[in-house]
């Protein structure tokens, strides 16, 4: 993004308004208090902090409580397979 005029137009609006200074009061009344903006963001990145440590917990007590309920079945038998290969050898 260029800093500047863009054209003729531009660039006499800025040759005639570049020694203008403006004084508006109702900017620095209306301004917000900077510490107490740093404070909202502060609060605002706490709790963001605290619910992605809530869910991390909440997602690693599903994994437990779900790991303790799996019921492992055998799919078949092992023993006549490991005869086997023994036979074989």
């Amino acid at each position: 993004m260029a800093i500047g005029a863009k054209d003729k137009i531009d660039a006499l609006l800025v040759k005639k308004y570049q020694g203008l200074k403006v004084d508006n009061p109702v900017i620095q009344t209306s301004m917000v208090d900077p510490s107490k903006m740093l404070d909202a963001m502060n609060d605002f990145a706490m709790v963001h902090m605290n619910a992605l440590n809530l869910q991390q917990q909440l997602k690693s007590t599903c994994i437990k409580a779900i790991s303790l309920n799996i019921q492992y079945r055998k799919s078949r038998n092992l023993k006549p397979v490991q005869k086997q290969a023994q036979a074989a050898r």
